[in-house]
């Protein structure tokens, strides 16, 4: 015969040194899939749209080559590619671009428009080309100010408005100034390339070596890099400190507590 079975068994002390369960956090998109965002998507596109069809008309009116190699043209086709993929992730409720890709797109849209408005258009400044070029007319006015204007206040609008605060990062902001350094050194290495006295021989008056020497030309170089990386820190920080504008069910989740008693 065997012993009868206690009804009352008494609970075993715990183990020394055990971890306690933790909090597990649980992301939402694992329980609530994201919706679609119709509206984003369409604004999107049609940001998307209004710059790539700026760009083509630049290429179709001047020379191809040297309408690529501006700043301006170059990263209104880095906004055009980016929106055009932001759009669709909207509209199919999947998962937006990484930030820093569209964080560096902000910026350097933001610094072709403050470029051109504060130091190639504005009368104040030493390399204002207001007094020594004639104005572009007709469509090349127009492509003008969408590419130099409408695009980069389509994307500041975009995201202040359209996208969720916090995905910047300080990390990032050095990164995103190997583009305006890279572009930067293969300018001058085309001017160099270039027979002097040829007109258009570097894009840009506060790179012209020949007028400004390197001495002059490296020094603004400099304190427009300062400028764009304090522009930067800038977004950065007003991404972080901003209300957010997305109602999106993705910030919501729960966490899984340990059972008590």
């Amino acid at each position: 015969m065997t012993a009868p079975i206690p009804r009352d068994i008494p609970d075993l002390p715990a183990l020394p040194g055990m971890p306690s369960p933790q909090s597990s956090f649980v992301p939402a998109t694992a329980v609530v899939p994201p919706c679609a965002r119709p509206l984003t998507a369409v604004f999107r596109l049609l940001v998307a749209l209004a710059a790539g069809a700026a760009v083509s008309i630049d290429v179709l009116l001047g020379s191809p080559v040297r309408v690529l190699t501006y700043f301006t043209i170059q990263s209104n086709i880095l906004l055009a590619l980016v929106m055009l993929l932001s759009a669709r992730r909207a509209w199919t409720a999947r998962r937006p671009l990484p930030s820093a890709v569209t964080g560096a797109t902000l910026l350097y849209v933001m610094i072709a428009g403050l470029v051109y408005h504060l130091l190639l258009v504005h009368g104040a400044s030493p390399f204002s080309l207001t007094g020594g070029t004639t104005p572009p007319t007709g469509w090349q006015a127009i492509t003008n100010q969408v590419l130099h204007t409408a695009t980069p206040i389509a994307a500041a609008l975009d995201w202040l408005l359209l996208t969720a605060p916090g995905r910047l990062h300080l990390r990032q902001a050095a990164s995103w100034l190997l583009y305006p350094v890279a572009y930067l050194a293969v300018s001058l290495v085309r001017g160099e390339l270039i027979l002097p006295g040829t007109p258009g021989r570097y894009l840009y008056p506060f790179l012209d070596v020949d007028h400004h020497g390197y001495k002059h030309v490296l020094g603004n170089a400099l304190l427009l890099g300062l400028a764009c990386y304090a522009l930067a820190i800038l977004l950065i920080a007003l991404d972080h400190t901003r209300p957010n504008p997305v109602r999106h069910r993705a910030k919501t989740g729960f966490r899984l507590q340990p059972p008590v008693g």
